[in-house]
């Protein structure tokens, strides 16, 4: 059975009632969004809707013929009306008189923006052609995993034929661009009653006079191919059948957590990479099946598949009849090599003389026989992407295969998509990687003040962040506030005793799964408390002892292994306190503590140079906005100290200062910023306080 395509097909959602009053341009971004709503149409980013519309030229105040088509990059699911290019009919027309033939296609994209309507800015696609000479108003362009599964068949026009009839129609495959734009008029023209076309390799265009009319053809297309495999599937065993057996959950987690960290180091030699594990049912089946080595090999066969995804995926070899995890940790660094050799050979053997240099010759996909499918790329969006793809992939690999002989695209197709010279300009007006992109972060304390800050301040420059924190509520809370402003895909958080060895060694476990491993660890997990030493319980002392140093020592500890096991470096934080340089009255259990983590990082330091892990400590003083330790007991024991009121005391406290200024818990995060980047890369050992100025604390 299809997996994403089975059970009651797609939904109808269009409400007559919204869209009563609407513009054309507006029923397209409507129609638009439903249909990218849905990952059994088409993929985050795939696919291209389009309405040609009647507007009043902002110059001759006449009525013209306008295509709304969707732009460059955007995604159909969640774009907005700001996300249509828009170009005059009659311009684009014109173009076939400067058509020299299918050797010089690229150069008519270089035309559209000479077909703008009203000013926009924003940029068409390669697609737009195949939208503007469709002789329809409306046109849907989707990449289903039931049609492509058609599409990617050795026999897919004979499969079209039998499922559609006359209805819809068959092309060969052809690379997007305008030939293929001519291709579709022709078609239309040659097949007057036909209402769509299946695309080899490639996806399906459908077409209508009426933008409801066009989205419910669209739909209905694909419930057609979705009852056809249903149909054809029952009871077929998928990829030839299972030989692995599938780990359980748990010891499928155990093993992605210590092969990615692995995997990672390995890959992120000019580049750090961001991991994404995925064990969904569709994922185990094709995994631990007879076929995947020789189906994977084929590779992908749809365009945006590829692009995502790359020639093909490594396939891990591990057994997990026999889970070795040692011994597949072992041989991946052999594996990595054979892949990239080969990478090298297909480049080498499809490159043109104007082809761009070669890319990083590594893997996007690594599947692990009955463990899942893990994905590395440049940021986590496009690594979770990526794997959305793949399975859309394994979705047209497992229905195609079942009725015909699936097929990926040719060898130099897939090159000439992959280093066309279009892509190349496009990928080099991308901007430029922020300074942590695809650095990992974990943050203890990450609930309060300075914590959240400093995860903030990472986010804010590319980074990934994961929270950690024992108060569940105030954890919850502080993640939810980051999404809001960073998005999902960037932040993680876990509930964390750091005095537990269990409970720190499974966060770090966790945030293998989820990223990939680690690059940035900020201890700033703590407690305060005040007391004359006489008034010192054994129990305070220990307390203080066991979070503020054992705690350190525990996350540090952890830190390193995966920090090794990557072997790309790192940057430790430890958030100090200026009490660890100058002694304070009645808090000899706090200061100790905290003198004891500047001593534990001098110590670290010197065993992570080696391994190129750096460890810094950040001495904050008197940060008490957003701080919870000073809340209750604490607050109030220090204004005692003083001799102030709770009001008084950060007025004490700035004014003790050589500065005179307050402490805030952004300048700490500046601090934690700046020992995490690469500007401090030749620093280590080191001490920062951030405290406005206090001589006692001065470290020479």
């Amino acid at each position: 059975m299809l997996k994403t395509v089975s059970g009651t097909g797609l939904d109808n959602l269009w409400d007559d009632a919204r869209t009563s009053g609407m513009t054309e341009s507006d029923k397209l971004l409507y129609r638009s969004n439903l249909l990218g709503s849905d990952k059994r149409v088409t993929n985050y980013g795939g696919g291209n809707t389009s309405a040609k519309v009647m507007e009043t030229d902002p110059l001759t105040g006449e009525a013209v013929e306008v295509l709304w088509v969707k732009g460059s990059g955007g995604d159909i699911g969640t774009m907005d009306k700001s996300g249509f290019a828009t170009l005059y009919m009659e311009k684009l027309e014109a173009l076939k008189g400067l058509y020299r033939g299918l050797e010089h296609e690229d150069e008519m994209v270089g035309y559209l923006p000479h077909c703008t309507f009203d000013l926009n800015p924003r940029a068409s696609s390669i697609d737009t052609p195949l939208h503007a000479y469709v002789p329809k108003k409306h046109v849907d362009h989707v990449h289903p995993d039931a049609i492509i599964a058609i599409a990617a068949s050795k026999n897919s026009k004979e499969l079209t034929q039998k499922i559609f009839g006359d209805e819809i129609g068959w092309l060969p495959w052809k690379k997007p661009g305008y030939e293929l734009g001519l291709w579709l008029e022709d078609f239309c023209k040659t097949n007057p009653d036909a209402k769509g076309v299946v695309l080899e390799s490639h996806g399906l265009f459908t077409w209508a006079d009426d933008a409801k009319e066009c989205y419910a053809l669209t739909l209905d297309t694909i419930n057609r191919a979705i009852a056809w495999f249903e149909e054809q599937t029952e009871g077929v065993a998928p990829f030839g059948g299972s030989v692995h057996p599938t780990l359980p959950e748990a010891e499928r987690r155990r093993v992605a957590a210590a092969l990615m960290p692995a995997i990672r180091g390995m890959i992120s030699e000019d580049s750090h990479k961001v991991g994404h594990f995925d064990d969904q049912d569709a994922v185990l089946d094709f995994v631990g099946a007879q076929d995947m080595p020789r189906l994977a090999a084929l590779g992908t066969s749809c365009p945006d598949h590829f692009l995502r995804t790359k020639i093909r995926p490594l396939v891990v070899d591990f057994d997990p009849s026999n889970p070795d995890i040692d011994g597949t940790l072992d041989k991946l660094k052999g594996m990595i090599e054979d892949y990239r050799a080969d990478y090298a050979a297909y480049y080498d053997r499809c490159k043109h003389a104007d082809s761009p240099a070669m890319r990083d010759p590594n893997a996007v996909v690594y599947l692990v026989p009955g463990v899942g499918m893990i994905t590395f790329a440049k940021d986590k969006a496009t690594a979770r992407i990526s794997g959305e793809f793949y399975v859309n992939a394994i979705n047209v690999m497992r229905g195609s295969d079942a009725v015909s002989d699936y097929q990926g695209l040719p060898e130099q197709e897939a090159f000439d998509i992959e280093y066309w010279l279009l892509e190349e300009a496009k990928l080099q007006r991308m901007p430029k990687p922020k300074s942590l992109a695809g650095r990992i972060a974990i943050v203890t304390g990450g609930a309060g003040g300075i914590g959240m800050a400093t995860a903030e301040r990472y986010l804010a420059e590319g980074a990934c962040a994961v929270l950690a924190d024992i108060d569940a509520e105030a954890l919850a809370q502080a993640t939810e506030a980051l999404v809001q402003r960073y998005g999902r895909d960037m932040v993680r958080s876990v509930q964390m005793n750091v005095t537990s060895e269990e409970a720190v060694a499974a966060a770090y476990a966790d945030m293998a799964v989820e990223f990939g491993g680690v690059d940035i660890v900020v201890s700033n997990a703590g407690i305060a408390s005040s007391a004359k030493v006489e008034d010192t319980t054994l129990e305070l002392w220990n307390k203080n002892m066991s979070i503020l140093s054992t705690g350190y020592f525990l996350v540090a500890r952890e830190a390193f292994r995966v920090l090794k096991a990557q072997g790309i470096g790192g940057s430790m934080v430890f958030v100090a306190s200026k009490n660890g340089l100058a002694a304070s009255p009645g808090a000899s259990a706090y200061c100790t503590a905290k003198a004891s983590e500047i001593h534990l990082a001098r110590c670290l330091a010197l065993e992570g140079a080696p391994e190129g892990i750096r460890v810094n400590v950040v001495n904050p003083d008197a940060v008490l906005r957003g701080s919870k330790i000073w809340t209750g007991e604490w607050l109030d024991q220090r204004a005692a100290t003083y001799g102030t009121d709770k009001d008084g005391l950060e007025q004490m406290y700035r004014d003790r200062s050589l500065l005179k200024r307050s402490v805030l818990p952004e300048d700490i995060a500046e601090a934690c910023y700046f020992f995490a980047a690469d500007t401090s890369a030749k620093s280590t050992g080191n001490i920062l306080n951030v405290d406005a100025g206090n001589v006692q604390a001065f470290t020479r």
